[in-house]
């Protein structure tokens, strides 16, 4: 169960019993449980969007959007701010590149994807509301947690965080889970099957332009994997109905 508290502590602000003696390979342990996490924050969601949908879509929209954010504590927003004020500044220069990604301070690039992908998420949930997917919003944070498990295959940028995420799951679990839940995904929303494109998608990503992965990388990923997944599973009914 410390894998679990660590990643609870780490990915969300729900209250867990506080772990005085942290040490560097807790992270580690914590990613298996990434999931799992995702899971629990993707009940929350659903259950703030369902409430609020009863009154209007809009409102629905903007309490999952709410607790959302306030559930994950803005983490995986810094990383994806992060991520585009460093690609933004730096005109293909890998040094700028990894300077700027360093660089707590958020610049215009980060304030502007920062803008779009909160409207973004707001506009696909309020589409979620209206056509009722309210279980899609249990498997999304869950796949883009998976995700992790596949981006942190990915080379560490420079030492940090990441660097302790490197190889954490074995890809025999990799496998495993994600066939598992990719089968289970079947079950409810259908179209929630293409889910490992999205992710796959990232991870072709950051291979080709950026050649590695650190903590920014990853909550970007997370941050973006869920507007794609929201968007194809919007998209995806709409065609089908």
């Amino acid at each position: 169960m410390r894998g679990l508290i660590v990643a609870l502590q780490f990915l969300t602000r729900l209250p867990v019993p506080a772990l005085k003696d942290y040490r560097d390979e807790d992270a580690r342990c914590a990613v298996p449980w990434f999931p799992v996490v995702g899971g629990l924050l993707g009940g929350l969601l659903m259950g703030a969007v369902w409430l609020g949908a009863h009154v209007d879509p809009w409102l629905g929209a903007l309490c999952g959007l709410l607790v959302w954010v306030g559930a994950s504590g803005a983490l995986h927003l810094d990383g994806l701010a992060d991520l585009a004020d460093a690609l933004g500044a730096a005109h293909r220069d890998r040094e700028r590149f990894l300077s700027v990604l360093a660089d707590p301070h958020l610049g215009v690039f980060g304030v502007v994807t920062l803008v779009l992908q909160l409207l973004c998420k707001l506009v696909l949930l309020m589409l979620v509301a209206r056509m009722a997917l309210f279980w899609v919003l249990l498997l999304v944070p869950l796949w883009a947690r998976l995700g992790v498990w596949f981006w942190s295959r990915l080379p560490p940028l420079k030492p940090g965080l990441g660097a302790h995420f490197a190889g954490s799951v074995p890809w025999g679990m990799l496998v495993f889970q994600g066939l598992l839940w990719e089968g289970l995904s079947v079950l409810f929303p259908p179209f929630m099957f293409a889910a490992p494109v999205v992710i796959a998608a990232w991870y072709g990503f950051v291979h080709t332009r950026l050649g590695g992965m650190n903590g920014d990388v990853l909550g970007a990923g997370i941050e973006l994997s869920e507007s794609g997944l929201l968007l194809l599973a919007v998209l995806t009914a709409g065609a089908m109905y």
